[in-house]
């Protein structure tokens, strides 16, 4: 990538990140839900760390991860509708017939949201360690959880970004993203696959690639450096990313093809 397009990279991602911290509503909910959740299920599921073989002590310190990719997933969700408006406004189209190359024209959705999922996993990284937490990797896995999480936001937002471009639109944007919810809840986020009684339910979590983002992430916390769980949740993580941004690729090609 040229000088000139990391440039232009650089302005269309300070453009998302102003529109989006002019919308402080977005980001409440985004950063405040995924709190919530995270407090719900903890006083709802805390007796499950008496159970036998459960892999924490609290399960608070077991829980902590699912705010890191739920908060993502929120994150992902307000910069594809963004990008459907763009595209229902025209900007996107006007954009294209400048010298701006496509690259740029995706990517600097893309990282806006990266930042904005690293910012928010700071947060809840910083609240957990408030609570309780201890950090069972030190500081250098915080580092690598803040990693893992802005790698996470890619993905979603990937996929976002080709809802955006295929539906054109900030509604069917919103219609699609509770796909990924359904995807989210099928996973190993509240209980270990392991303690997962139901065996549809286990076969789910474990072809599911989610589960293993979230226990890549939860390993940091309550493993310390279990290099199998995370060498699993940075593979399906960047897994996805390939998916979506190969997808988005394809997607706006058609796009711009059609207009």
């Amino acid at each position: 990538m040229s000088g000139l397009q990391l440039a232009e990279v650089a302005q269309l991602t300070r453009r998302a990140l102003v529109r989006t911290l002019r919308q402080p509503g977005h980001m409440f909910f985004s950063v405040v839900f995924p709190l919530v959740f995270l407090a719900v299920i903890t006083s709802g599921l805390d007796p499950a760390a008496a159970l036998p073989g459960f892999p924490a002590d609290s399960f608070l310190d077991f829980a902590l991860a699912i705010p890191f990719v739920h908060g993502s997933l929120f994150v992902a969700i307000n910069a594809a509708v963004e990008l459907g408006r763009d595209i229902e406004t025209g900007f996107l189209n006007r954009l294209a017939l400048t010298p701006v190359a496509s690259v740029p024209l995706v990517l600097g959705n893309l990282l806006a949201a990266v930042v904005l999922c690293v910012a928010q996993a700071a947060v809840y990284l910083a609240i957990g360690l408030a609570a309780g937490v201890e950090l069972k990797s030190g500081p250098a896995g915080a580092l690598v959880l803040l990693a893992l999480a802005g790698l996470v936001g890619l993905a979603f937002g990937g996929i976002g970004t080709f809802m955006a471009l295929r539906t054109g639109s900030s509604e069917g944007v919103q219609g699609l993203f509770p796909l990924l919810f359904v995807c989210f809840f099928l996973s190993s986020m509240n209980l270990p696959r392991h303690l997962i009684e139901a065996d549809w339910f286990r076969a789910i979590a474990t072809a599911n690639p989610i589960s293993y983002v979230i226990e890549g992430l939860r390993s940091l916390v309550i493993a310390g450096w279990d290099a199998q769980a995370l060498a699993l949740g940075f593979a399906c993580a960047v897994g996805i990313v390939v998916a979506g941004l190969s997808a988005s690729a394809v997607a706006f090609r058609e796009r711009m093809t059609r207009t």
